[in-house]
């Protein structure tokens, strides 16, 4: 089971429309491996709703970079984390352009939401910001 993290909280996950990858197509979801050339993110498919960009570990951070291309080509649809981002992550999810991050069961009891709510106002703590006063 699926927990999905935004800066309310938890939730359960509402996505109905499924997943597809970028070969395949026709799903108004699309699921993106953190390898993907980001010269293909400039071919999604018409009708994508919601990209999700897997994370196979809290260490590769290629995912970042790919949400944070995705926005600045001007993709407006809803933007998934999916996998292994830890709670310490979710600030810079959410500042590389993610609306929400999707984990197992699992991680959400080691790293209950109060961790996740407490990065949840991400924009207090960007250091740019403060620097620019």
């Amino acid at each position: 089971m699926s927990v999905i993290v935004t800066d309310a909280g938890f939730r359960p996950d509402d996505w109905q429309g499924g997943f597809a990858t970028l070969e395949e197509g026709g799903a108004p979801g699309l699921d993106l491996p953190p390898d993907t050339d980001p010269a293909a993110l400039d071919r999604l498919p018409e009708g994508v709703e919601m990209v999700r960009i897997a994370f196979p570990s809290s260490a590769d951070g290629r995912g970042f970079t790919l949400a944070r291309l995705l926005r600045l080509r001007g993709y407006r649809g809803r933007l998934r984390a999916h996998g292994h981002v830890i709670a310490d992550q979710y600030a810079m999810a959410r500042r590389c352009g993610f609306d929400e991050v999707e984990i197992d069961a699992a991680l959400a009891a080691r790293q209950p939401e109060e961790q996740w709510r407490a990065r949840a106002r991400w924009q207090a703590h960007d250091y740019q910001a403060r620097l620019r006063g």
